[in-house]
């Protein structure tokens, strides 16, 4: 799923990095996190979106996928779980379907060169995701 990895910035609370040493993959703590409940929530989102936008103060799940982000693109989420991948997924989509003036925000923050929208973009055009 690359598309998810294109645009991993945009997820907000599904790939998270276990502190400390590198791991084989990111720790799955918070695959059962309510991904609804943010994406439709004004406040949870804010908070999540804040966070990563350096404009607030993080969750602890916040935090850690703040630090993977970079990592995560850098190496296409070869340590994202097949649930996170999905989960990148639907916020991807929510991102760029509902708020992408916000998209737009994160993508600046985690992609200022276009490298990984670049590399991305036509797969998630085949899968049905216009990235402009």
């Amino acid at each position: 799923m690359k598309v998810v990895l294109a645009l991993l910035f945009c997820t907000v609370v599904v790939v998270s990095a276990k502190p400390g040493a590198p791991k084989a993959t990111y720790t799955t703590k918070y695959d059962n996190i309510d991904l609804d409940e943010i994406l439709t929530n004004e406040r949870l989102y804010k908070k999540y979106f804040d966070c990563l936008t350096n404009k607030g103060k993080c969750t602890p799940d916040g935090k850690e996928l703040k630090d993977v982000l970079p990592d995560a693109l850098a190496t296409d989420c070869k340590k994202c779980s097949q649930k996170q991948q999905h989960g990148s997924e639907k916020v991807l989509r929510h991102l760029i379907e509902k708020r992408p003036t916000d998209y737009s925000a994160l993508e600046k923050l985690y992609d200022p060169t276009g490298s990984y929208k670049r590399k991305y973009k036509a797969e998630a055009e085949k899968r049905g995701i216009k990235i402009h």
